[in-house]
């Protein structure tokens, strides 16, 4: 705090800039208030330099919202490097209620930030083994839940909405035969 407010009053004198990690850090946190605004327009402009990104990170924006993300905690990110930042956020989703189980999932976001544009977005997350049991079991006893819905999943596809609503009907039948 201190190094900010003194940051602040050199900036009026115009002897103070922000770090390369600063901005970096601004970036990603820009970048995941688009994803979690569950606004297509305001993420595609924040991924404007990310091409390669669009398909999977578009198609994961609209699956959580129509998975009913709900953003419980958001850590900072961390810096990785020159250009990579890990931003972790945990979130109360349908999946994890679907399979009647206490658990509430983190993603994390590894943003590659170049000269102050994202280039490129990866995600991953800490899903229990009950949610790849389930996704198993859905694709070996309830396919047709799944297999138009799902197609080009993470490349795009069509229908998350209709996709992940799928898994979460389908998580549900898993969590009562298994129970």
């Amino acid at each position: 705090m201190k190094t900010n407010l003194f940051c602040a009053s050199l900036l009026l004198l115009g002897t103070c800039t922000s770090t390369p990690h600063e901005n970096n850090t601004a970036v990603a946190s820009k970048f995941i208030d688009a994803f979690y605004s569950f606004d297509r327009d305001s993420l595609e402009a924040i991924l404007a330099a990310a091409r390669g990104s669009h398909p999977s990170i578009l198609y994961y924006q609209k699956w959580a919202e129509c998975g009913n993300y709900e953003v419980l905690k958001r850590s900072d990110c961390i810096v990785k490097n020159d250009s990579l930042m890990i931003c972790p956020v945990t979130v109360k989703d349908d999946l994890m209620a679907g399979l009647n189980i206490d658990f509430n999932v983190t993603d994390s976001f590894h943003i590659t930030v170049v000269k102050g544009e994202i280039r490129s977005v990866e995600t991953s997350s800490n899903d229990p083994d009950e949610y790849y049991a389930a996704k198993e079991w859905v694709k070996l006893n309830r396919p047709d839940l799944i297999e138009k819905p799902c197609e080009g999943i993470w490349e795009g596809g069509p229908t998350p909405c209709e996709c992940i609503q799928g898994m979460v009907t389908g998580f549900r039948e898993f969590a009562a035969v298994d129970n």
